[in-house]
């Protein structure tokens, strides 16, 4: 019950109910400044990874390891762990780099992979735990502007380009069957931040931009649902 006289706001109450937020690829690096984000916030988190981490560990949060995005066998993992509870906001953040292909050298089993992780798997997951979204839930997916054809000014990393432009029109399409049961979508770039997969070489540090991401999922509204964003808040092309 709420104090008398004191009206609750929607993100008020949004906090009151311990809301339920699920991260994939949480182990390290973006996944796991948001996981740590949410903590804070006061949200029941579930962090999913193929690999568990000793960092992730010690957040207190609910930790489902053996998660690969690209197989059933391991979204189901999640699933079951979810149960029936309704999630408030889900983040498609599990993804891969794979380096070296180029125009002269292709990697085609390494495009193949990064398309079954990088945009498949969201979809997969997505898909999943359709029957789980809350009436206040949001959903995220976290890409990158070098899956924007507009903004392809340098040309290689072909199996990685391509998996995030099919991971933008996946969470459009995402966006406009969702739209119905009210339940917005964001796509977001992170920025060059510092993680592992890039080697450490970035501008932003994890946390910086685990903290620009949430904030543009908090201004998140039906009206803006499939839009591209950088996690400054700038829009970006297509």
């Amino acid at each position: 019950m709420k104090p008398e006289g004191v009206a609750l706001s929607w993100r008020s109450f949004h906090l009151l109910r311990m809301s339920l937020s699920i991260v994939t690829g949480a182990n390290r690096g973006i996944g796991l400044a948001l996981a740590k984000e949410l903590k804070k916030r006061g949200a029941q988190v579930v962090a999913t990874c193929r690999s568990t981490s000793p960092e992730l560990e010690a957040l207190g949060v609910e930790v489902v390891a053996g998660v690969d995005v690209s197989e059933a066998e391991g979204v189901a993992k999640l699933v079951a762990k979810v149960g029936d509870r309704k999630i408030d906001l889900l983040i498609n953040n599990a993804g891969i780099l794979v380096w070296g292909d180029s125009f002269d050298k292709p990697d085609f089993a390494g495009m193949t992979k990064q398309f079954e992780v990088n945009a498949v798997g969201p979809v997969r997951v997505t898909s999943a735990l359709r029957n789980n979204l809350s009436p206040v839930c949001k959903l995220a997916f976290i890409t990158s502007r070098m899956g924007s054809i507009e903004d392809n000014g340098s040309g290689g990393h072909y199996g990685y380009r391509m998996s995030k432009a099919a991971l933008n029109i996946a969470a459009v399409s995402v966006a406009r069957d969702l739209e119905p049961q009210g339940v917005p979508v964001i796509i977001l770039h992170p920025g060059m931040v510092k993680t592992d997969m890039i080697g450490g070489r970035g501008q932003v540090e994890p946390e910086e931009a685990a903290r620009g991401l949430l904030g543009r999922i908090d201004e998140l509204t039906l009206e803006r649902s499939g839009a591209f964003f950088h996690q400054n808040g700038e829009s970006l092309p297509w």
